[in-house]
């Protein structure tokens, strides 16, 4: 691909890095959201969770020739994709949570609520 996009093949990868890992953030928003809507619990979101970390070292493995099997890589991304689904999780079941059963429960934040006085 060198010369095709820019001047170097180094461009190309950084761009596709970006591409890869705003897809992985965004699958691992949309997985905990998902989850959350099924109304499972967050063992669930950290199961799944696992499974996209191993999906995500294989993109890295295909696309960019990294270590498919590095447990050091894998935890790493586990853990941001993990911060991703979390925080999807929580911020859809907060509004679930509000949504539904309006007169007990008031929002805290968007990753909380409280029973309602």
């Amino acid at each position: 691909m060198q010369g095709l996009f820019f001047e170097s093949d180094t461009g190309v990868r950084y761009v596709l890095r970006f591409l890869v890992m705003l897809i992985g953030f965004w699958t691992a928003w949309r997985t905990g959201k998902a989850v959350a809507e099924g109304w499972s619990g967050y063992p669930t979101v950290v199961i799944y969770t696992l499974l996209l970390g191993v999906v995500m070292r294989f993109m890295h493995y295909a696309l960019f020739q990294g270590p498919f099997i590095s447990p050091f890589y894998y935890i790493i991304d586990t853990v941001l994709l993990l911060v991703f689904s979390s925080a999807g999780f929580r911020m859809r079941r907060t509004r679930q949570m509000v949504q539904n059963y309006y007169w007990l429960y008031e929002p805290t934040s968007a990753f909380s609520w409280k029973k309602k006085d």
